[in-house]
Protein backbone atom coordinates (compact mmCIF):
# COMPACT_ATOMS: atom_id res chain seq x y z
CA UNK A 1 0.00 0.00 0.00
CA UNK A 2 2.75 2.66 0.64
CA UNK A 3 4.69 1.48 -2.10
CA UNK A 4 1.57 3.03 -4.45
CA UNK A 5 1.29 6.00 -2.11
CA UNK A 6 4.79 6.56 -2.77
CA UNK A 7 4.66 6.47 -6.38
CA UNK A 8 1.21 8.58 -6.49
CA UNK A 9 2.88 10.74 -4.24
CA UNK A 10 5.86 11.15 -6.56
CA UNK A 11 4.21 11.58 -9.60
CA UNK A 12 1.92 14.28 -8.49
CA UNK A 13 4.97 16.09 -7.32
CA UNK A 14 6.91 15.71 -10.99
CA UNK A 15 4.21 16.93 -12.89
CA UNK A 16 4.16 19.79 -10.96
CA UNK A 17 4.09 23.22 -13.52
CA UNK A 18 6.45 24.79 -10.64
CA UNK A 19 9.18 21.78 -10.89
CA UNK A 20 8.97 21.33 -14.67
CA UNK A 21 9.76 24.93 -14.89
CA UNK A 22 12.52 24.30 -12.63
CA UNK A 23 14.16 21.79 -14.53
CA UNK A 24 13.94 23.93 -17.90
CA UNK A 25 15.58 27.15 -15.86
CA UNK A 26 18.52 24.54 -14.81
CA UNK A 27 18.84 23.06 -18.34
CA UNK A 28 18.53 26.51 -20.09
CA UNK A 29 21.31 27.82 -17.12
CA UNK A 30 23.63 25.05 -18.20
CA UNK A 31 23.90 25.96 -21.69
CA UNK A 32 23.91 29.59 -21.41
CA UNK A 33 26.57 28.88 -18.53
CA UNK A 34 28.63 27.56 -21.20
CA UNK A 35 27.90 30.50 -23.41
CA UNK A 36 29.45 32.81 -21.13
CA UNK A 37 32.39 30.00 -20.27
CA UNK A 38 32.97 30.33 -24.20
CA UNK A 39 32.25 34.21 -24.17
CA UNK A 40 35.10 34.63 -21.23
CA UNK A 41 37.38 32.19 -22.04
CA UNK A 42 37.97 32.83 -26.11
CA UNK A 43 36.93 36.43 -25.81
CA UNK A 44 37.17 38.56 -23.03
CA UNK A 45 40.31 36.69 -21.46
CA UNK A 46 42.10 36.80 -24.44
CA UNK A 47 41.35 40.82 -25.16
CA UNK A 48 42.18 41.38 -21.94
CA UNK A 49 45.92 39.22 -21.94
CA UNK A 50 46.52 41.08 -24.80
CA UNK A 51 46.05 44.37 -23.30
CA UNK A 52 48.79 43.34 -20.65
CA UNK A 53 50.95 42.98 -22.64
CA UNK A 54 50.28 38.54 -23.58
CA UNK A 55 50.21 38.11 -19.76
CA UNK A 56 48.66 34.86 -19.12
CA UNK A 57 48.14 34.03 -15.35
CA UNK A 58 46.97 30.66 -15.71
CA UNK A 59 51.23 29.87 -16.56
CA UNK A 60 52.00 31.92 -12.75
CA UNK A 61 53.13 29.19 -10.23
CA UNK A 62 55.78 28.75 -7.59
CA UNK A 63 57.84 25.40 -7.88
CA UNK A 64 57.45 23.82 -3.77
CA UNK A 65 60.91 22.40 -4.46
CA UNK A 66 63.16 25.32 -4.49
CA UNK A 67 64.20 24.79 -8.54
CA UNK A 68 63.72 27.04 -11.45
CA UNK A 69 61.50 25.93 -13.93
CA UNK A 70 60.84 27.54 -17.72
CA UNK A 71 57.30 26.46 -17.76
CA UNK A 72 54.62 25.06 -15.30
CA UNK A 73 54.81 22.42 -17.72
CA UNK A 74 58.52 21.70 -16.99
CA UNK A 75 58.31 21.95 -13.64
CA UNK A 76 54.95 19.15 -13.75
CA UNK A 77 56.86 17.22 -16.08
CA UNK A 78 60.06 16.79 -13.55
CA UNK A 79 57.66 16.04 -11.05
CA UNK A 80 58.03 18.61 -8.91
CA UNK A 81 54.74 20.03 -6.04
CA UNK A 82 54.08 23.49 -7.50
CA UNK A 83 51.71 26.11 -6.04
CA UNK A 84 49.82 27.67 -9.44
CA UNK A 85 48.60 30.41 -8.16
CA UNK A 86 47.83 32.06 -11.51
CA UNK A 87 45.18 29.44 -11.90
CA UNK A 88 43.85 30.60 -8.51
CA UNK A 89 43.93 34.56 -10.35
CA UNK A 90 42.83 32.99 -13.93
CA UNK A 91 39.56 31.38 -11.80
CA UNK A 92 38.75 35.09 -9.76
CA UNK A 93 38.93 37.18 -13.36
CA UNK A 94 36.82 34.10 -15.07
CA UNK A 95 34.81 34.21 -11.93
CA UNK A 96 34.26 38.16 -11.82
CA UNK A 97 33.54 38.11 -15.66
CA UNK A 98 30.91 35.43 -15.63
CA UNK A 99 29.32 37.47 -12.60
CA UNK A 100 29.54 40.88 -14.91
CA UNK A 101 27.97 39.16 -17.76
CA UNK A 102 24.98 37.63 -15.82
CA UNK A 103 24.60 41.04 -13.56
CA UNK A 104 23.83 42.57 -17.12
CA UNK A 105 21.92 40.25 -18.83
CA UNK A 106 19.39 40.08 -15.61
CA UNK A 107 19.47 43.81 -14.77
CA UNK A 108 18.06 44.40 -18.80
CA UNK A 109 15.41 41.51 -17.96
CA UNK A 110 14.41 43.59 -14.54
CA UNK A 111 14.32 46.90 -16.64
CA UNK A 112 12.16 45.37 -18.85
CA UNK A 113 9.83 44.03 -16.90
CA UNK A 114 9.98 47.19 -15.38
CA UNK A 115 8.98 48.89 -18.12
CA UNK A 116 5.95 46.13 -19.02
CA UNK A 117 4.61 47.00 -15.68
CA UNK A 118 4.92 50.86 -15.86
CA UNK A 119 3.11 50.61 -19.00
CA UNK A 120 0.74 48.59 -18.04
CA UNK A 121 -0.19 51.32 -15.19
CA UNK A 122 -0.15 53.94 -17.58
CA UNK A 123 -2.85 52.17 -19.23
CA UNK A 124 -4.88 50.34 -16.87
CA UNK A 125 -6.32 53.88 -15.50
CA UNK A 126 -7.66 54.57 -18.73
CA UNK A 127 -9.44 51.34 -18.97
CA UNK A 128 -10.71 51.05 -15.84
CA UNK A 129 -13.83 54.09 -15.72
CA UNK A 130 -15.02 52.43 -19.09
CA UNK A 131 -15.15 48.74 -17.68
CA UNK A 132 -16.88 50.54 -14.20
CA UNK A 133 -19.02 52.41 -16.41
CA UNK A 134 -20.51 49.48 -18.28
CA UNK A 135 -20.71 47.46 -15.65
CA UNK A 136 -23.68 47.86 -12.73
CA UNK A 137 -22.88 47.83 -9.23
CA UNK A 138 -23.79 44.06 -7.62
CA UNK A 139 -27.05 45.14 -6.07
CA UNK A 140 -27.18 44.65 -2.32
CA UNK A 141 -29.91 42.46 0.03
CA UNK A 142 -31.79 45.31 0.67
CA UNK A 143 -32.04 46.17 -3.04
CA UNK A 144 -33.47 42.93 -3.97
CA UNK A 145 -36.00 42.59 -0.96
CA UNK A 146 -37.27 45.96 -2.28
CA UNK A 147 -37.39 44.66 -5.91
CA UNK A 148 -39.73 41.54 -4.58
CA UNK A 149 -41.80 43.76 -2.43
CA UNK A 150 -42.52 46.02 -5.22
CA UNK A 151 -43.20 42.96 -8.14
CA UNK A 152 -45.49 41.37 -4.92
CA UNK A 153 -47.59 44.74 -4.62
CA UNK A 154 -48.08 44.87 -8.88
CA UNK A 155 -48.99 41.29 -8.26
CA UNK A 156 -51.90 42.40 -5.72
CA UNK A 157 -52.63 45.84 -7.70
CA UNK A 158 -53.92 43.53 -10.59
Amino acid sequence: MAKSTFFKDFKDFISKGNILDMAVGVIIGGAFGKIVSSLVSDIITPLIGLALGGANFSELFVALDGNTYESLAAAQEAGAATLTYGAFIQAVIDFLIIALCIFVILRAIVKGKQKLEAAKKKNAPEEAPAEEEAAEPAPTAEDLLAEIRDLLKDKKAE
